[in-house]
């Protein structure tokens, strides 16, 4: 597959395959820090398939995997808790001798979000199916990790959901309403986009 793709492509395969062995290579200096065995489950289970996934693709590369992604399979989903409760302050640590639990959920969510959409980035610039395709479902897993790492802050209290007033938030949403257009109406309007392209398409033939 290698020679026959392009040059942005080339690229942008580049900087996700870079910024996965920084990502592999975080986790792992994560984990000595970690005191929650859930966490360190989460982070243990995550590193392993961040690893299959990079050799997957590399494999792809040379020719030498079948190419088909696998998807990442959460434990669990948990229903989100909503409201803020006495949130704690946040300042940066003095040292990592600091680090604990929220700081590596913290660091391994903001990870993950920024490769979704690295990669989600690139799949838009390949013009490889097979290398697209890669790139779409190493985005979704990416996303489904990151939502369990914040599940997991979610439920511990490290990462809490500001809500506004019922009222307010009904206002907002219900302020949308289903259109009127349905698909019996779309060969008119294309008897109504074409009339005036018709028009010109003459206008310019007369001139000529």
């Amino acid at each position: 597959m290698a020679a026959h793709l392009g040059a942005h492509e080339t690229m942008e395969v580049h900087e996700i395959l870079t910024s996965t062995i920084d990502g592999i290579n975080l986790f792992q200096l994560y984990r000595p820090h970690v005191k929650d065995q859930q966490l360190l489950q989460i982070l243990d289970r995550q590193l392993q398939f961040m690893i299959n996934e990079y050799n997957q693709t590399v494999q792809m590369l040379n020719n030498q995997g079948n190419g088909q992604a696998v998807p990442y399979r959460t434990v669990k989903n948990i229903a989100p808790i909503y409201g803020l409760n006495n949130p704690a302050a946040q300042t940066p640590n003095i040292s990592m001798n600091q680090m604990d639990d929220r700081d590596v959920a913290s660091g391994m969510l903001g990870c993950h979000k920024a490769s979704a959409s690295m990669k989600m980035i690139a799949a838009l610039e390949c013009a490889d199916p097979q290398l697209r395709r890669t790139m779409q479902q190493g985005a979704v897993n990416c996303a489904e990790q990151a939502y369990e790492v914040w599940q997991y802050m979610n439920q511990n209290g490290h990462y809490q959901v500001p809500t506004m007033k019922e009222m307010t938030t009904n206002t907002v949403l219900n302020s949308y309403q289903p259109t009127t257009m349905n698909n019996m109406n779309m060969p008119q309007m294309q008897q109504q986009t074409m009339a005036p392209m018709n028009t010109m398409n003459t206008m310019n033939t007369m001139r000529q």
